[in-house]
């Protein structure tokens, strides 16, 4: 059976900036959907460590410092339960849908190290925004998730909450498979090393370009994770 006709595990977090070595999760949703089984999702608001929401975070996801503090859980509580759900999924061969994943994954990745918590074990992810890249590489505009949603003719409710988007992601990463037959023909494991290369590659060309400008510019090309060795040495 194909990837996409199976179980899929959207996984969004919404954070308190834009560098995923330094945000901290805000809200965070693990969703379970398809493969001809009930949609089961699993939602956490964090009390964010007792750090501040910037000002233009807080407009993106709508959640204060004052909500999070009030009504959120221990961020380390938090962290090990996401940690723990993922895992879950992971065990059963779920594989991981996430929107631009190395955010994403590399954000969970370094709060599991703050907290001394087990990383996650390694495990097939589908990125939408990988994917789209490459089977669509000279399509003009934006490429976020709602941009994504136009493209694909999926419905986005309530963007930039963590459920919605999780949701929506899987639904775009459906459509992709359904769109192009190379996609599903492929196993988890091909897909998530096809991505591994084809991120490095859109790394590069980004960086090439951005050299025109600026010839120090760097581009991460690792892909879902930065590994923490080469943080530790930059």
């Amino acid at each position: 059976m194909a990837w996409h006709l199976g179980r899929l595990a959207g996984f969004d977090l919404e954070t308190t900036g834009p560098d995923p070595l330094t945000a901290r999760i805000v809200t965070a949703c693990i969703v379970q959907l398809g493969g001809q089984q009930p949609t089961v999702a699993a939602n956490w608001l964090t009390n964010v460590d007792g750090e501040e929401i910037p000002a233009g975070a807080a407009a993106v996801h709508g959640i204060s410092t004052e909500k999070a503090r009030t009504e959120g859980v221990p961020l380390k509580e938090a962290v090990g339960e996401i940690l723990a759900g993922l895992t879950q999924v992971i065990l059963a061969g779920v594989p991981i849908v996430a929107m631009n994943a190395r955010y994403d994954v590399t954000l969970l990745d370094r709060e599991a190290e703050r907290f001394g918590l087990a990383p996650l074990p390694a495990s097939p992810v589908i990125d939408p925004f990988v994917i789209d890249k490459q089977v669509d590489r000279y399509r003009s505009g934006k490429r976020t998730l709602t941009a994504l949603c136009q493209h694909y003719d999926v419905r986005l409710d309530g963007a930039h909450s963590a459920d919605a988007d999780a949701v929506a992601a899987c639904r775009v990463a459906w459509r992709q498979a359904t769109r192009y037959p190379q996609l599903a023909a492929m196993t988890l494991d091909e897909l998530h090393a096809a991505q591994v290369g084809w991120a490095a590659e859109q790394a590069a060309s980004l960086q090439e370009h951005f050299r025109k400008k600026d010839p120090a510019a760097v581009v991460e090309g690792a892909w879902p994770l930065i590994p923490r060795q080469r943080e530790a040495t930059s």
